[in-house]
């Protein structure tokens, strides 16, 4: 059954408003996929702040030309759904493959856009290895309070050697003044 012009606009509008707040997606087809397990991905991608969503492939089109995104027509046939990284696209594609691995045989990904590069289903694997934005800020909170750890370490270090030193001079001292009386 055909869709309306009004409802068309309104599917280009919402796919826009995604697209606009999104670093970048997956496609994938997903034949076979039972509500239940749509409804578990959308669990794991809320998770990552991820978003999936069946689209029209040539009302999606539309939205990423007007929204400036190149447009994957290659990517963009048969039944497809998108996956949204909402700011976090590795931790998306984290629990895509987490999904594909449970449900090897119901979705599958085509391809992905992101930083304006169109990528292939591997590129996007190779994606889910990437550390997600957490991690990331763990990585640097290390780094950051590493040398401060090392710096404190030595500080110690340091006092305990100069306390050392003058509790021996003190000591050597308190010696040589009994020995003179």
């Amino acid at each position: 059954m055909a869709i309306t012009k009004e409802r068309k606009r309104e599917l280009v509008a919402q796919y826009s408003d995604l697209l606009s707040k999104t670093d970048g997606f997956i496609v994938t087809e997903y034949r076979g996929l039972t509500v239940a397990m749509v409804n578990d991905l959308r669990n794991r991608l809320r998770d990552s702040n991820g978003t999936y969503t069946v689209t029209k492939n040539t009302l999606f089109s539309i939205a990423l030309e007007q929204s400036g995104w190149p447009v994957p027509e290659n990517l963009l046939l048969g039944p497809t759904a998108v996956v949204f990284g909402n700011g976090n696209l590795p931790a998306a594609a984290k629990a895509v493959q987490a999904f594909i691995k449970d449900n090897p045989d119901q979705l599958k990904v085509k391809g992905g856009v992101l930083a304006g590069s169109v990528f292939s289903a591997k590129d996007v694997e190779a994606i889910a290895n990437l550390p997600t934005l957490d991690e990331i800020h763990a990585q640097l909170i290390g780094l950051i309070t590493q040398p401060a750890a090392s710096l404190v370490g030595l500080l110690n270090s340091a006092t305990s050697q100069l306390v050392n030193v003058l509790h021996a001079y003190v000591q050597e001292n308190s010696g040589e003044g009994e020995a003179a009386a």
